[in-house]
């Protein structure tokens, strides 16, 4: 859940939770704001009960206060929905990964109590309905905060609207105990509902204030407030968003205009702001009837000379793999958005996976080379949309974007761009030329695009056959072979130009971690983590993974073991597909793999224990001089206040 707490430096810590509730009558509670630095909240109910709304709120909040932010969400895969949750990580310093353990667990009924109490920290707070949850008062690793959530939305909004503001109400709760901007909040929850009935917004702000007038100062000894960060001159405002709004925009900053796409979880919401948007620059997006004509039409967008996108998730990606094989032998500039989630086949549509990673490399006929690139935060899927496009255009190539379902759900907040010097002029190059060939053997291919006047009058040919220097259709073995090694050479021309990536903590030493797509944060974490516990150990992250960079071998020898982490089987030879990659590549038997398939993301901990199994790690914020664990239920006539002093260590 974040670093480990250093006896040697004084800092201010996170809230003490087993201070946050019920002071015994005989002291008087302090309630003026602790300053604190980080918080985890994780809100469990069901996906009918607007939890992701209520989450998101406070994310977007931590964003336009200059905050860190990280989300994490599960959704259900049925269409009449159940238990979901939604985690926010709101912090004044960095952070990298939704946390491995919650501060504050909010639990909507029975199930949200029983499923996710495992995940609060020792003398975390639970905050529960009390008209549906009946917590185990006598386990007293935890604060318990009982509230009627339920009874005081339907008291408060009356009418039709019933409890179908509860969320809300949570939100007024959170936003009063953690002393947030509620001006700031209300504006924000106007926005997301102004587009509908005026009722609506009136409902949901109704549902807020009676959360935040709730006299919740009652059952407190203290109210806290996240620290103010330090603005540094120059720095840009910051933007708030997911992963999948972020790879739109980052598509349309690129430069392109075209697009087509069919529905899939989790692929769906870029088609829909891409659907909205583009039209503003003068483009279009199609929502094709399938899978192979939505790919075929971004192609034929692509030969008109506007580079043009498509996307899905793994199972769509199988039914474009014939087209993506054409526009290879074609040399035709698409970029292939591929937002992964668990599989095979329908498998785990809801849920996160790293394991279409050789399909984007080696899924399709014949030799068919192609960039294959992935985002590791949500403000690298705005920045890797752009470099995709470019190396579409450069090397007139396909181009994979390997993003996944915890990136598409996430949100960050991060510094932004300033457009004016990223967008790109997307118009075609329709001057006169003298002469063309679209593939000499010689050069990386550059096509023209239709209407570009050849003044010789020797026009060229594209097709999915082998083919000459002018397009031409040809069966010859020697130009197969020369065209071969053509498409080949220039894969390995870009990874002459990518740059090895930097690495994290230790530049040699006995581990390095090694990691591609969402997985960044909490690999970073656990080398912090480590290394803060006296291991020799480092990391280092792929965003270019096909062609890889050259230089990475001289890394590599550095360090006694390379373990690479990612969220996939080690299939039938022990290894995930990253590392079978680079076992392939390097040859190198000190390369190894920690993997695994639950469908959720990597927690710090998890990585710890896999990586350095045996040896243990200094856990996160544990009070060191032990604290009173106090327990409430809100019942004036059901009081129970039994208080128990936390050993110091445990954990």
């Amino acid at each position: 859940m974040g670093e480990p707490v250093n006896p040697d430096v004084t800092a201010v810590q996170k809230p003490d939770p087993a201070t946050l509730a019920g002071a015994p009558p005989s002291e008087r509670a302090d309630l003026r704001p602790e300053n604190i630095q980080d918080a985890v909240i994780r809100l469990a109910g069901n996906s009918q009960d607007g939890i992701q709304t209520a989450g998101a709120f406070l994310a977007r909040l931590a964003g336009r206060s200059a905050q860190e932010v990280m989300t994490y969400m599960t959704i259900p895969a049925t269409i009449s929905g159940g238990p979901s949750i939604f985690q926010v990580r709101i912090g004044t310093g960095e952070v990298l990964s939704a946390g491995d353990e919650a501060d504050f667990l909010v639990a909507f009924y029975q199930h949200s109590y029983q499923d996710h109490i495992g995940f609060l920290r020792e003398g975390g707070v639970l905050l529960y309905d009390s008209d549906n949850v009946e917590p185990n008062l006598d386990d007293k690793r935890f604060v318990y905060l009982g509230i009627p959530i339920t009874g005081l939305t339907v008291e408060a909004l009356g009418g039709t609207a019933k409890d179908r503001g509860k969320n809300i109400f949570v939100l007024g709760l959170i936003s009063k105990i953690f002393q947030l901007d509620a001006d700031k909040l209300k504006r924000i929850i106007t926005e997301k509902f102004g587009g509908k009935d005026q009722s609506v917004v009136n409902t949901a702000l109704m549902a807020f204030q009676a959360g935040y007038a709730y006299p919740v100062g009652n059952l407190l000894k203290h109210f806290y407030q996240f620290e103010k960060p330090e603005k540094k001159p120059g720095a840009r405002d910051q933007i708030t968003m997911d992963g999948n709004t972020a790879l739109a925009y980052g598509l349309i900053a690129g430069g392109i205009r075209f697009g087509a796409g069919y529905p899939i979880t989790p692929w769906s919401t870029v088609m829909e702001v891409l659907r909205r948007e583009l039209p503003k620059y003068g483009g279009i997006f199609v929502q094709a009837e399938d899978e192979l004509a939505s790919v075929s039409i971004a192609i034929g967008m692509s030969y008109s000379g506007w580079l043009a996108c498509t996307g899905s998730a793994g199972p769509g990606i199988s039914l474009k793999t014939e087209a993506i094989g054409w526009a290879s032998m074609a040399e035709m500039p698409l970029v292939i958005c591929n937002v992964q989630r668990g599989g095979p086949s329908t498998g785990l549509p809801t849920n996160v996976e790293q394991s279409d990673l050789h399909q984007a490399i080696f899924g399709s006929h014949g030799d068919s080379p192609r960039v294959v690139l992935a985002p590791r935060t949500v403000e690298d899927c705005f920045y890797i949309a752009i470099e995709a496009a470019r190396i579409a255009r450069k090397y007139s190539t396909p181009v994979f974007i390997l993003s996944d379902t915890s990136l598409a759900t996430r949100i960050e907040a991060f510094d932004e761009p300033d457009l004016a010097k990223i967008m790109i002029d997307p118009k075609p190059n329709l001057t006169p030329r003298e002469t063309h060939k679209p593939y000499p053997l010689d050069q990386i291919t550059q096509h023209a695009p239709p209407g570009t006047r050849i003044l010789d009058g020797k026009y060229p040919l594209m097709s999915g056959l082998e083919h000459d220097e002018m397009g031409h259709p040809t069966g010859s073995p020697k130009l197969h072979m020369a065209m071969t090694a053509k498409r080949r050479n220039k894969m390995r021309k870009l990874a002459e130009e990518l740059p090895v990536p930097e690495i994290y903590g230790d530049q040699e030493g006995d581990v390095l971690l090694v990691g591609w797509g969402s997985t960044y944060g909490p690999i970073h974490d656990a080398v912090k983590r480590a290394r803060e516990n006296g291991e020799k150990c480092g990391s280092l992250h792929l965003r270019h993974i096909h062609p890889l960079p050259n230089g990475l071998e001289k890394v590599f020898k550095n360090f006694k073991r390379i373990v690479t982490v990612e969220m996939n089987d080690q299939g039938i030879y022990g290894y995930g597909q990253l590392a079978t990659l680079l076992r392939a590549r390097y040859c190198e038997p000190k390369i190894s793999s920690f993997t695994k398939t639950d469908g959720l993301t990597f927690r710090v901990r998890e990585i710890l224990e896999g990586v350095f199994q045996g040896k243990s790690f200094a856990a996160r914020n544990i009070p060191r001089d032990g604290a009173a664990i106090v327990h409430t239920d809100t019942n004036p006539e059901n009081v129970k206040t039994t208080r128990e002093v936390v050993p110091q260590g445990v954990g």
